[in-house]
């Protein structure tokens, strides 16, 4: 239930009271004041930033199943009120449940069902929001709240995809280097120590090798906090405004990886276009809204320069056309939706064409890592036992050398 603070003061010793109560809307906190007999000089609702609650957070998962099971109870023509109830009573995230019964509260006290979901930024975004605001005001709320479902199933459907994609690169990078370090730091010394017994010079690799060893032996927290240093240091330089623009860019032309960083924000871009497009979003929200979602800001740039032009007269098409970002299949659909009146349809298209490139490159991305990452665990792992082992190989030469 919405909480209130509220400054009032007490009818019968006039004392000034500040403190906080629960009521289902403002009116009835007002109300209850004066059943207390407190004047009420000035209330606000308390709202959890950014609609957080304490206890754990809702995930994506989550509110694809709150938005399907929601547009199958309108569907089915319970109301918006019963059916968040329902929906509340059946939840197991006790985050999700708390944030149900709060927008079933402001909706009972007389919110819109948008605006009631606005209070929760945090789990309910813009598009989310202005797609159930068109439902609202077109009377298609359970068509709408069905293709926002089918909205969040594809966005959770492709972020799976590549994260299970970088999944097993990222694991097997770890424990080579973990298995370096352990061979660094315990195996190599030992080694180290038996080969100085003969007394003679060792093959450059082998010293090179044990010279690296002692490195990391003698300047182990030393060398861990620098790299500690630098990665942090990355990462508050990729926060700021600067560094941010940087990687955006950067990342878009790195080989292999940058067309499908590429491809997963121009498909983001066209679902979320047709989506709200086709839920009657006025064209200029829809720019407004696509450019907060695409994920990158060279395209949310490009978003927010041809949302200028469109503004001034040109065509949604001539004013994306003017950006490279935009590939000229993405402007030729966009060109025959607008001479067809089929927009929406068309960006829906492109977003399941560039959806299935994406599967495909990843599963041939992924393919091609597992020899490369074998390669390289064999040349890393395998180059140190080399360099272990060529003394061993070598143990007439080193023997005669000591014995010279």
């Amino acid at each position: 239930m919405p909480s209130f603070s509220y400054v009032a003061r007490d009818a019968g010793s006039g004392r000034e009271v500040r403190n906080v109560v629960e009521a289902a809307s403002e009116a009835n906190a007002v109300a209850a004041l004066l059943n207390r007999n407190l004047l009420v000089i000035s209330i606000q609702e308390r709202v959890s930033k950014k609609g957080r609650t304490a206890g754990g957070k809702v995930v994506l998962q989550d509110l694809v199943v709150f938005t399907r099971q929601l547009a199958t109870m309108v569907d089915a023509g319970l109301a918006i009120v019963q059916s968040l109830q329902a929906l509340a009573e059946q939840t197991n995230n006790k985050v999700m449940r708390d944030i149900i019964k709060d927008i079933m509260n402001r909706v009972e006290s007389g919110d819109s069902f948008s605006d009631a979901l606005q209070k929760h930024p945090k789990v309910f975004n813009r598009l989310y929001c202005c797609m159930v605001a068109a439902g609202e005001k077109g009377g298609l709320l359970a068509e709408i709240l069905d293709r926002v479902a089918s909205y969040l199933e594809s966005t959770a459907r492709l972020r799976k995809k590549v994260k299970s994609a970088m999944t097993y690169p990222v694991a097997v990078m770890v424990i080579a280097t973990i298995i370096t370090m352990v061979l660094l730091t315990w195996v190599v010394p030992v080694f180290g120590q038996i080969f100085s017994d003969f007394g003679a010079r060792l093959p450059a690799p082998t010293q090179a090798l044990l010279n690296l060893s002692k490195l990391i032996r003698s300047y182990f927290l030393i060398l861990l906090v620098g790299i500690g240093g630098v990665g942090f240091g990355i990462y508050y330089f990729l926060k700021t405004p600067f560094g941010h623009a940087w990687w955006d860019a950067k990342r878009l032309t790195i080989p292999v990886f940058g067309p499908i960083a590429h491809k997963i924000c121009l498909a983001r871009f066209a679902r979320t276009f047709s989506s709200l497009i086709r839920s009657g979003v006025p064209i200029l929200e829809v720019m407004s809204i696509v450019q907060n979602t695409v994920g990158n800001i060279v395209l949310e740039n490009a978003i927010k320069s041809a949302a200028v032009d469109i503004e001034s007269g040109e065509s949604i098409s001539t004013a994306l056309g003017k950006h490279p970002v935009f590939p000229t299949m993405i402007i030729r659909m966009v060109t025959a939706g607008e001479q067809t009146g089929k927009i929406d349809s068309m960006l829906e298209r492109v977003a399941d064409f560039l959806d299935e490139e994406i599967e495909t490159t990843l599963a041939s991305l992924t393919s091609l890592i597992e020899p490369f990452l074998i390669v390289f665990l064999g040349v890393v792992v395998g180059g140190i036992v080399i360099c272990m082992f060529l003394p061993i190989f070598k143990l007439s030469e080193v023997v005669s050398g000591n014995g010279k």
